[in-house]
């Protein structure tokens, strides 16, 4: 993340990079969703680490929905 802002390489969001930044460890294998840069650095409350966790649970929840919908929409037959 150039602007180490979250908004990744391209400003499409976390994801979006090959992981070869800070956040990634430079080696290209980085957890995603910034976990390599903060979580080390900063102890949580076991509050702000819920909140954290809820966030991400429903961050997913919403890709995976995503995800179904568009399998269901490939595998749909085609109309004549």
């Amino acid at each position: 993340m150039p602007r180490l802002d979250g908004t990744g390489p391209s400003g499409q969001g976390p994801l979006t990079g090959r992981g070869m930044g800070p956040c990634g460890g430079g080696r290209g294998m980085g957890w995603g969703r910034g976990y390599g840069c903060g979580l080390g650095r900063r102890f949580y409350t076991k509050k702000e680490e819920s909140e954290m966790l809820k966030d991400e649970a429903a961050a997913l929840e919403e890709e995976l929905k995503a995800v179904k919908e568009r399998l269901a929409e490939i595998n749909r037959p085609a109309a004549r």
